[in-house]
């Protein structure tokens, strides 16, 4: 096939045999692309050429795997591609927004994709397609934070994203992401005792709370997501503003919210003493097991006294 992984690398390698033979980077394109890296588009242009003019294809259709961060380096692939080779929608992955994760990913920052969405765009129009970008974002992934994962949600609502399947980070043998997520620590720089110290979101709420920010729009998710906004100290994100990333609850969600805390209170009758019903349940609990206890429970037996014959 023509797509998948790295569909616009075909033929993509080092201009330089010398630096090639030496070279102790970890990657070609990150942090950002090699001067040695050859980026000219033009074998793989010819290779859909090619393709399209098989005896029996109708239509060859790139769905996915086009790393657009080096196809903005060669504007022409970006053209051919969206001219003749994508059937409505192209799935790209800028997989977060925010430095912290995408330098764990080692994934380029958001101006790559602007650039390729406004290309992309461009020229679709000029071939009088109406054509869609599908970005894919992952959530709970080493080196996010909850503020990262909320400034997500907002540049998402922003562009007026509704994501359907979302996904959280699960750790995968071979893979840098793994050993962060094992370790708290980064095997992209050197390890050390002073080395830099990776957050990892491990615990069940964070990472669906993580999870629910990428649905920001699911009301099933609201909850979770103000009672996070509010210990967050971004409590001006709940509203009815254009900026505001959840609705504040209504009067029977508050309602209801009252009833669930009065539930969850102890039941007191007129048998309990009053010193039990200021505590609460989980002191009480405590005090009735000691009150349960016999007055001498604990207490040294006298040793029976010798009975002579």
């Amino acid at each position: 096939g023509l797509g998948g992984p790295t569909a616009n690398m075909y033929m993509l390698r080092c201009k330089s045999p010398r630096a090639e033979q030496t070279c102790r980077r970890l990657s070609c394109v990150y942090p950002d692309i090699c001067p040695h890296m050859d980026t000219n588009h033009e074998p793989t242009i010819n290779l859909y050429r090619r393709a399209r003019d098989l005896k029996g294809i109708k239509k060859i259709l790139i769905a996915s795997g086009v790393r657009y961060d080096i196809a903005v380096e060669d504007p022409r692939y970006i053209k051919e591609l969206a001219t003749h080779h994508v059937g409505g929608y192209l799935k790209i992955a800028p997989e977060h927004t925010e430095e912290g994760p995408l330098s764990k990913m080692m994934k380029p920052g958001m101006g790559s994709y602007d650039r390729f969405k406004e290309l992309f765009d461009t020229y679709s129009k000029q071939a009088g397609k109406e054509q869609y970008l599908i970005p894919y974002f992952i959530s709970a992934h080493p080196g996010t934070r909850d503020e990262d994962m909320v400034n997500l949600a907002l540049w998402l609502k922003k562009h007026r994203f509704r994501l359907d399947q979302v996904q959280n980070f699960y750790p995968s043998p071979l893979a840098n992401s793994t050993t962060m997520y094992y370790t708290g620590k980064n095997p992209l720089a050197k390890i050390g005792y002073k080395s830099e110290d990776v957050f990892v979101p491990k615990g069940d709420k964070q990472r669906r709370l993580h999870k629910a920010l990428l649905r920001y729009h699911d009301p099933a998710n609201w909850p979770l997501i103000r009672q996070a906004l509010e210990a967050m100290g971004k409590k001006h994100l709940i509203g009815s503003r254009r900026d505001c990333l959840v609705p504040a609850p209504t009067i029977e969600e508050m309602r209801e919210a009252r009833r669930q805390n009065r539930n969850t209170r102890p039941a007191l009758t007129k048998h309990t003493p009053m010193a039990t019903q200021r505590q609460t349940p989980a002191t009480a609990k405590k005090a009735s097991s000691t009150q349960s206890r016999p007055v001498n429970a604990g207490a040294k037996k006298r040793p029976k006294a010798a009975v002579g014959r």
